[in-house]
């Protein structure tokens, strides 16, 4: 400090100062500094700040030390994978050879198991001290050597006559892929999904800032169709373009089902390295979502401050989007060797039911996880609580973990949850005894409640809105009789022969909102009343937008039963889709269905290449292709294999 020197003063030190001044600064000045410092341990994200002050650390991806939930950040982008995966063949190429002589390991996971306490409250499991060191290694070949069939199938005597005209169709829809692509490549590379009508990308703002949905979303179509060059574009965009520091509002469940999914599914068919890094990355920055006081995840999260907002008492979430996290969140799991994601989805009473090595990575009923932490997952709050007459409704207060109201959709805000019921049973090789339970017991309640038969024969299920029907069906609940279909095996044997009697009725009726459009293409819901059956009854609802369930039920009947109906449907499909639906730039939906002649609406939904193409070409491929066995498709059409042991797979099947 300097001080102007006047006449008259003379300064009682070299600063100017005299004695009982200069006391008080000093005691002014450290009490600055000790509050300075005490404040970096008492903030609310004091923890980031002590790592200044403690021994660096060697982080893995997947095994990131995660402080809190919320401003949590991942490691760099450029931080390289640990333990490389050996890569699969390519699409086509056989991979008998490279499995052959390998050593079995039990269990897809070699790591140790956490044990000791965590943090409290609003932070996220960290790894333990003695763990951090400890390398993740995920058993790429061991996991391929357990698969009961080929990935592609076993390859057939293409000369036999009886599968040409098959095999000509599944070549079509091949075409059709390629061509959907080539165009997103040509128009619109790197944006979320093609505007052919303009001939341009589009971007939208659910995804967060996330770009390349399209990309993400065909990966794994691309190698089942073993279209070779544009699945090394698509790999290519990932590791060089695909970049993670995004800050925008991004939606929980789009992005886990397209982009998790689509990662997951790309690293299992192929063993890329790349894929399996950044599918955790991803999913890290999705964990502050769940920093509710329920555990029930916003439907939002902000990828920029990492939290979801404050919630009021009015606000919901949607019970198809926090009940469709299950499957992908298991495998990130699987991948990581990191309990958290795991834990935000299962009660801690069936751990040891997971299926695969996830009961390793957690001790016998995680005692070793405070009890605030156990409750907070969605499966607990959604077994325990009260549901009208079996029914779940469609919104939950993540506050207060109360239903909101009493509307009830097996279509659109419901429809997933109840697939990934019976998926994450199938999944875990039949031993998540709690998700098969809470399938059957709300399949019952709606079978009850929900589904009725229209005087012309015609069996649908109705919306429920507080004990009042709504006597329509969304596009979106025509998977449920793929669904149904898919668990009939499993229901107990008096209901068997009813659940797959009553999957064909529903696809039947499905078919029907298809039949009875101009176009042969379905709308967006139908209604029965008034002696209308099977069709919309207003323009809102007459759209179609490249929608994939109708095609989804075909291709699990087909693979039930045999049927050669449901080929021929599906083949319908596709030539209205050719008819009406292709354009110049790309394949667009249509704005109304009972049009001869309709407008498009310039949109190639990413869901077009991930699930309607792919749903129509394994409809006209062999069962072991993509077999059931094997995987289990997530709701956007990604494959995620079935975790299972050594000890179920079974000796001989070929690798």
């Amino acid at each position: 400090m300097l001080v102007r020197k006047v006449p008259g003063f003379v300064p009682a030190s070299s600063w100017g100062l005299r004695l009982p001044q200069k006391f008080l600064f000093l005691l002014f000045l450290s009490g600055l500094v000790t509050l300075c410092f005490g404040a970096l341990f008492l903030l609310p994200h004091s923890s980031r700040l002590k790592r200044l002050f403690s021994a660096s650390r060697t982080q893995q991806p997947g095994l990131e030390v995660m402080a809190e939930i919320a401003g949590h950040h991942s490691v760099s982008e450029q931080e390289p994978p640990p333990n490389p995966a050996p890569a699969a063949p390519a699409p086509g190429e056989d991979d008998s050879g490279r499995l052959v002589g390998v050593l079995r390991r039990k269990g897809w996971l070699r790591r140790t198991r956490p044990t000791g306490p965590r943090e409290e409250g609003n932070r996220v499991s960290a790894l333990r001290p003695q763990e951090e060191s400890v390398r993740f290694s995920f058993d790429y070949n061991s996991f391929r050597s357990r698969l009961r069939h080929p990935v592609l199938g076993t390859r057939t005597d293409e000369s036999q006559e009886s599968q040409s005209l098959v095999r000509a169709q599944r070549e079509k829809i091949k075409e059709m892929m390629r061509f959907s692509w080539q165009s997103y490549r040509r128009y619109a590379m790197g944006k979320n999904e093609l505007r052919p009508l303009t001939k341009d990308g589009f971007e939208g703002s659910m995804f967060g800032g996330l770009s390349g949905a399209t990309i993400i979303d065909s990966l794994d179509t691309l190698y089942l169709m073993e279209l070779k060059e544009e699945f090394q574009e698509a790999k290519a965009w990932v590791q060089d373009s695909f970049h993670l520091n995004v800050s925008g509002e991004a939606s929980l469940f789009e992005v886990n089902i397209r982009y998790i999914g689509g990662l997951l599914s790309a690293f299992y068919l192929t063993g890329e390295e790349v894929f399996r890094v950044k599918a955790i990355k991803l999913g890290e920055k999705l964990l502050p979502a769940f920093n509710t006081p329920t555990g029930i995840p916003k439907g939002v999260v902000n990828f920029k401050s990492g939290s979801w907002g404050w919630a009021t008492a009015g606000s919901s979430s949607i019970l198809a989007e926090f009940g469709s996290l299950h499957l992908e969140f298991l495998h990130l799991t699987e991948l990581s060797g990191n309990p958290i994601f795991a834990e935000k989805v299962l009660s801690g009473s069936c751990w040891q039911q997971a299926g695969g090595r996830l009961a390793e990575l957690i001790p016998r009923h995680c005692s070793w996880l405070p009890k605030a932490t156990r409750v907070r997952n969605i499966r607990k709050v959604l077994r325990e609580i009260d549901k009208p007459f079996g029914l779940y409704p469609n919104f939950l207060s993540p506050v207060s973990g109360n239903w909101v109201q009493h509307h009830v959709s097996v279509g659109g805000l419901g429809d997933s949850f109840y697939e990934y019921l019976i998926k994450s049973w199938l999944m875990s090789a039949k031993t998540d005894m709690e998700a098969k339970t809470m399938y059957y017991e709300a399949l019952e309640a709606i079978e009850t409640y929900l589904v009725n038969v229209s005087p012309g024969g015609l069996t649908y299920i109705a919306e429920w809105r507080g004990g009042i029907l709504d006597h329509k069906m969304g596009h979106l609940a025509c998977f449920s009789g793929g669904m149904i279909a898919l668990g009939a095996e499993d229901a107990k044997e008096d209901k068997r022969a009813y659940y797959r009697e009553l999957a064909a009725q529903i696809t039947r009726t499905c078919h029907e909102s298809y039949a009875r459009s101009d176009t042969k293409l379905g709308p967006e819901a139908f209604w029965f009343n008034s002696g209308r059956e099977a069709v919309a009854t207003q323009l809102s609802e007459s759209y179609y937008i490249l929608r994939p369930e109708v095609v989804e039920s075909y291709m699990y009947l087909w693979r039930q039963t045999h049927d050669p109906i449901y080929r021929e449907w599906g083949w319908e499909v596709v030539m209205a889709l050719e008819k009406h639906c292709r354009t110049e730039g790309g394949f667009s939906g249509i704005q109304d269905v009972y049009s001869s002649n309709p407008n498009h609406d310039n949109r190639q939904q990413s869901f077009f290449l991930a699930e309607t193409l792919k749903y129509l070409y394994l409809l006209f491929s062999e069962d072991d292709v993509l077999s059931l066995e094997d995987w289990v498709f997530n709701t956007e059409a990604h494959p995620l294999p079935v975790n299972r042991s050594d000890s179920s797979s079974v000796a001989g099947h070929r690798h």
